[in-house]
């Protein structure tokens, strides 16, 4: 997590945004920094909204090495978070949640805007 303390400045065309866009728990940004420091692709957690899945839209998360023009920036639970603008009017207000448990364990989307979602949690609609 140390990594994240160092990024002050932002890129060009990055903008600073604050937990009302996501938040992650303790447990996932505990977890999420783990990954990141085994994975070795980068200092950032993606999270982004793509088209597909059983209710129209899915989340995707993803270790990227730098921000992109236009993504906007999130510390929240020791972890920098990167969404880009398009995803950002989907996620406005999610909260990304970790479990180790057995039986329906792993990262837990909690998007106030999502009408409906799977039994997977890996999808929703609005």
């Amino acid at each position: 997590m140390p990594e994240t303390a160092a990024i002050t400045t932002l890129p060009e065309g990055v903008r600073e945004g604050n937990e009302n866009l996501v938040r992650l728990t303790a447990s996932a940004g505990t977890k999420a920094a783990a990954l990141m420091a085994r994975e070795g692709q980068g200092n950032y957690l993606r999270i982004a909204i793509t088209g597909g899945g059983c209710n129209g839209l899915s989340y995707k998360l993803k270790f990227a090495p730098e921000p992109r023009r236009g993504d906007i920036l999130v510390r929240t639970a020791g972890v920098a978070v990167v969404v880009d603008s398009k995803s950002a009017l989907y996620l406005k207000g999610t909260h990304l949640d970790y479990s180790d448990a057995m039986v329906a364990g792993g990262f837990k989307f909690s998007n106030p805007n999502a009408k409906a979602s799977c039994s997977c949690g890996e999808s929703f609609s609005v």
